[in-house]
């Protein structure tokens, strides 16, 4: 089974993607446009970005002083990739966008980032800079930033950490302060002057397109001078490499932004990660120096992005929407390793059947994939990741329903479900209609689990492709090394681990008396219900209830006493359960659409994967729920003597 058939059957058979079409927005597509589109990126990918995958991690970018190097390959896929319009899939028309779905847009770029993530420039940040401006910016904004970057002239990125804080960003120390007296006519946004260092910048300096656009998060100093403690003083800014007029064409001066160096990393080489000064000199900027700054043109220029005071809100439109597309990479580096070390176990011979004759060396060897020890590592590795693929393009079709759907009150069903069973009067044709203020809530949820769920268990993936192949595995000569470690980045990068439980069990599943723990245990309970109607599902359907429950149990438990200190101190063995407890649901909804499929080999697949992951993987959940259910103390009470 090829991945392509992989997609479609999630796309089509499962969420049932053409029925968007009867919303306005998409009424122009139909499953030959949505292929088209799925076509053109699967050639891409393949003539561009597959072929250079190990260069891109060989070939490091490098710093000659002036500007950072990316081998040529690097550019031609990025020209590519910019010249496909993928930038702006999701857009409308008027942007150069092609009003792609969200889901359909995923799918697409799935490609690019299983066939090599360190390419082609990272679209996914120039993307999601772009949206963001949309959302928040102002109209000369989105014109002369957003659009731009849609066409693949400007790139972007977004600045948040900083060397001393980390993801600590209340800490964050980065200054702006207005530029002069007129700095709030000029016609991009107020301007100001900034000042202080950003670290971990994904293609923060690079030579793919005319301009960089740099998002950067910094404090305006109160009317005493002083910093606003903690997140209530932190703004967006927009922070150009080169500046730009009215019209959006560069004037010939730069900015005051220089690379400080370049991070050398474990995985994801092709992309250079960069340190960032904003205002230290390297490259004055004339015009009025910022108020109460010393020296003539101090400091970077950057415009306002929305309100002061109001930039972690705003930037938070990037970081979600980035959160999803990293559990999409993390998902994709776990599928390419899937598929290598399935192709290697086909195809080496090694070792005899278990039992009579076994020992018999005048038998031929048979593939290792006969051995069951290595049939249960390829399963685990296709429930994990086909299970978060499924998982990432639901969570894009919510944000289709966020965006397009009608709101509870226009008719969308009291409990949503993933797909409507097809035939009778349920039948729809409508995928997961839930309305947007469900989809919203659901996706509040499902947002943490999105991102971290894949970067821990498709990397698992990685690591067990790596055992399929032995010793050849942990050499260079086959991919699946690269894999595992470029995949390693995405438990660190957009929140990591330890922030997502953080978020989910300290935010998510409490907020708003807890609605949005019981809208997806209500979503769950309506698959646990179809599931039930299918005699070979049954059982994990009982399975999922009862996980259910004890998940909801577990997370009274924690908070049963109010201190956040005893109820946090597990908050990852948490996260872990309730992202298996979300994949068994996935799989058990998928595994309901695949029972009313014929039986063929693919099939068969799916519902075999899908019974690993009950038997195998769902009984994990009792270890990691104790804990959280005793509020256990061992690591919260632990001295840093004793270590």
């Amino acid at each position: 089974m090829s991945y392509r058939q992989t997609v479609d059957f999630l796309l089509h058979d499962w969420l049932a993607v053409e029925s968007l079409r009867s919303r306005m927005r998409f009424a122009d597509h139909s499953r030959e446009t949505f292929d088209s589109v799925l076509d053109t990126c699967e050639r891409i990918a393949r003539d561009k970005f597959a072929p250079f995958n190990r260069l891109s991690d060989t070939e490091e970018p490098w710093f000659d002083g002036e500007k950072v190097h990316l081998p040529k390959a690097s550019h031609e896929a990025a020209e590519a990739y910019f010249a496909s319009g993928m930038l702006a899939a999701a857009q409308d028309y008027d942007l150069g966008g092609m009003q792609l779905p969200c889901v359909v847009e995923m799918a697409a770029n799935s490609f690019f980032s299983k066939a090599g993530i360190g390419i082609g420039g990272g679209g996914m940040l120039t993307s999601g800079n772009a949206n963001l401006l949309m959302a928040h910016g102002t109209s000369m904004q989105r014109e002369v930033f957003a659009k731009n970057e849609f066409a693949g002239r400007f790139t972007g990125t977004m600045c948040l950490s900083e060397p001393q804080a980390g993801s600590s960003l209340s800490d964050v120390a980065t200054r702006a302060v207005p530029d002069g007296a007129d700095f709030a006519s000029d016609p991009l946004g107020p301007r100001y002057r900034l000042r202080g260092n950003k670290m971990w910048i994904s293609n923060g300096e690079n030579e793919l397109a005319e301009n960089i656009v740099h998002l950067v998060l910094a404090k305006i100093p109160g009317e005493d001078g002083k910093l606003v403690a903690g997140t209530r003083g932190i703004s967006l800014f927009i922070v150009p490499k080169k500046l730009v007029d009215e019209a959006g064409q560069l004037t010939g001066e730069r900015n005051d932004v220089s690379l400080a160096g370049l991070n050398h990393k474990l995985g994801y080489r092709g992309i250079p990660n960069t340190l960032l000064n904003f205002g230290e000199g390297k490259f004055p900027v004339r015009g009025a120096s910022g108020a109460g700054w010393d020296g003539a043109g101090a400091g970077a220029i950057g415009y306002l992005v929305g309100r002061p005071g109001e930039g972690l809100r705003c930037m938070f439109h990037m970081m979600n929407e980035a959160r999803i597309a990293v559990g999409l990479g993390a998902t994709m580096l776990g599928y390419a390793g899937y598929e290598a070390s399935l192709e290697y176990a086909k195809t080496r011979p090694q070792g005899r059947p278990i039992g009579v004759g076994g020992k018999d060396t005048s038998r031929p060897q048979v593939p290792i994939i006969e051995h069951a020890d290595v049939k249960r590592m390829l399963l685990a590795q296709k429930s994990y990741c086909e299970g978060a693929l499924a998982l990432e393009l639901y969570c894009a079709r919510l944000v289709d329903e966020l965006h397009t759907g009608d709101d509870e009150a226009n008719g969308a069903p009291a409990l949503p479900s993933v797909a409507a069973p097809r035939g009778g009067a349920a039948d729809l044709g409508s995928g997961p209609v839930v309305g947007r203020s469900r989809a919203h809530l659901l996706l509040e949820v499902l947002t943490p689990i999105a991102k971290s769920w894949p970067s821990e268990w498709c990397l698992e993936a990685n690591s067990l492709a790596i055992q399929v192949l032995g010793g050849y595995g942990y050499t260079r000569d086959f991919p699946v090394e690269q894999y595992w470690r470029d995949n390693r980045l995405n438990m660190i990068h957009e929140g990591t681990h330890g922030i997502q439980a953080l978020d989910l069990l300290g935010r998510k599943v409490v907020m708003d008396s807890g609605a949005g723990l019981d809208l997806v245990r209500a979503t769950m309970a309506e698959t646990v219900a179809r599931g039930m109607a299918v005699e070979a599902l049954v059982s994990h359907a009982e399975s999922l209830a009862v996980a259910s429950e004890h998940l909801a149990a577990a997370t009274r438990s924690a908070w049963s006493t109010g201190s956040p200190d005893e109820a946090l101190a597990n908050a990852t063995p948490y996260l872990q359960a309730f992202g298996h407890v979300v994949i068994a649901w996935i799989w058990l909804d998928v595994a309901v659409r695949v029972a009313a499929a014929p039986a063929d080999a693919v099939q068969r697949g799916r519902l075999a994967a899908c019974r690993y992951f009950f038997r195998y993987e769902l009984p994990k959940i009792n270890a990691w729920l104790g804990v959280v259910s005793s509020r256990d103390d061992t690591c919260r009470t632990m001295n840093e003597a004793s270590f």
